[in-house]
């Protein structure tokens, strides 16, 4: 049987495969909003913060994709891209003749249509230009739909459909199930595509940057004529794909129509006062909890995309100054006898850069440490071995992890921890190889002292990392 392209009629009852991930737990959210009866499964054991978002709907995840996950019939199984033909469920769905969807096709066909919808895409920064934005939708009450990669404060969930005419989704570029490799956002039908960044990434599917090109070359041809591309095009690669578009561009980035500058930054409050200019006049005054360079941007790109669509600077600052952050974006997780623990989702090496030079301007002089997880398909090969040692420059201490799970890695292909720390090494900096979660809470909780930062870099649960390491440090400092 072949996917379905439209919901099933008569659909009451809705299993995920692949709950756990931040967008399919967004999606789990809008269909139980919607009425719809909600299962679903994971290969893993799912931890926070997408278990918490499930907790609060009512869904506890099968763990393992196995048939007897599908035993109670339902009437829809949607798939997600981290599940494989070969796994047992994906072949019971088949073998048993239920219909099935992607999870970009069914949000598309049952939440998208007849929206204005905000697209971001990108290689880096989409989860936070696509918080920043819904969370301004919000304030100025233009009752926006959203999804998000991420768990945004102010909002009980990472997803809901749209009461107003705006919807502002996460664009990704990765493919979209096995029966379905063209990337997700093609499926997002959008007004206005942000377009923040276009790097070489995802090496499981992609060979290069001309290859990962190629796919945002796809987004620009389906844009409407009267819909427009707000592009980083100080950067060469974006601007190349942006110059597709046969609707409206609004370029932005340094030297660009749309621009920006950081005024100031408050160290106590952790906060950022920036300038947005069009066309050098300033368009705006702001003051966010965002800090950094790329954040600066990320700013600027949806200031340039609300602006469009009729939103002005007093309502757009209202919004700025009232947003709470991301989990797992420059997150505060605890501050044990005066230890800052910051969760940070930064896999790639260009975004551990930018997320470390963030925190370095963000909490001054004090003594920064990284601690890094490979883990995501990227980051778990050598392609980047060399781009990670000058990524770490801006932390005091780094700690790399060994590469999760590398088994299905030929040899020569997988990162090399060893080598990694050798490297950063080699540029002055103090590293290590402590190989696992354990190892790395008792050594660093041994050797902190008050004041520090200690950023965690992963894209995944890290073995309960953070929870450990608050704990460990406050046991260490209540004994003296």
């Amino acid at each position: 049987m072949p996917a379905a392209q439209s919901l099933p009629e008569n659909t009451s009852t809705v299993h995920i495969m692949g709950v756990g991930g931040t967008a399919m737990a967004a999606l789990a959210g809008m269909l139980v909003d919607s009425g719809y009866n909600v299962t679903g499964s994971d290969g893993n054991k799912v931890y926070p913060p997408m278990s918490d978002v499930l907790a609060r709907l009512g869904i506890t995840p099968a763990e393992g994709f196995h048939a007897a996950n599908l035993d109670h019939n339902p009437d829809l199984v949607v798939v997600g891209n981290v599940v494989r033909s070969t796994y047992e469920e994906a072949e019971a769905v088949i073998a048993r003749g239920l219909p099935y969807m992607s999870f970009p096709a069914l949000l598309g066909a049952r939440f998208l249509d007849g929206k204005r919808n905000i697209v971001v895409a990108g290689t880096h920064g989409k989860t936070t230009t696509t918080a920043i934005g819904a969370w301004l939708l919000e304030a100025a009450e233009r009752q926006p739909g959203f999804l998000v990669g991420g768990v945004v404060a102010g909002f009980d969930r990472t997803a809901r459909a749209a009461a107003g005419d705006h919807f502002i989704i996460e664009g990704d570029e990765y493919d979209t199930a096995f029966f379905d490799k063209g990337p997700k956002f093609l499926h997002y039908r959008p007004t206005t595509a942000i377009l923040t960044s276009i790097e070489f990434d995802h090496a499981d599917i992609y060979t290069d940057l001309a290859h990962c090109q190629q796919s945002f070359r796809q987004l620009m041809g389906i844009m409407p004529a009267d819909g427009c591309v707000v592009a980083r095009t100080d950067h060469d690669a974006v601007a190349e794909v942006a110059a597709l578009a046969e609707c409206d561009v609004r370029r932005y980035g340094e030297g660009q129509a749309w621009d920006g500058r950081i005024e100031g930054i408050d160290t106590d409050k952790g906060t950022m006062q920036f300038t947005v200019l069009e066309d050098g006049k300033v368009w705006g005054r702001f003051e966010s909890i965002m800090v950094g360079e790329h954040n600066l941007y990320n700013q600027v790109a949806v200031v340039a995309a609300l602006a469009r669509e009729g939103l002005k600077p007093d309502e757009l600052a209202r919004g700025f100054s009232s947003f709470g952050g991301i989990k797992r974006r420059q997150e505060v997780r605890g501050e044990p006898a005066g230890v800052t623990i910051i969760d940070d989702f930064a896999h790639h090496p260009t975004a551990v850069h930018l997320t470390l030079d963030a925190l370095r301007l963000r909490f001054g002089g004090r003594r920064l440490w990284a601690i890094f997880e490979p883990r995501s398909n990227t980051s778990r090969r050598n392609v980047f071995q060399d781009k990670y040692a000058a990524a770490f420059d801006a932390a005091d201490i780094t700690v790399i992890a060994d590469p999760y799970n590398v088994s299905g890695i030929p040899e020569d292909e997988r990162m090399d921890p060893k080598a990694l720390v050798e490297g950063i090494r080699s540029r002055g900096n103090e590293a290590f190889n402590w190989p696992q979660a354990n190892d790395i809470v008792t050594r660093v909780a041994a050797n902190v002292q008050p004041e520090d930062v200690v950023a965690v870099l992963s894209n995944g649960g890290f073995d309960g990392l953070h929870g450990k390491l608050i704990d460990a440090i406050e046991r260490r400092f209540s004994a003296q």
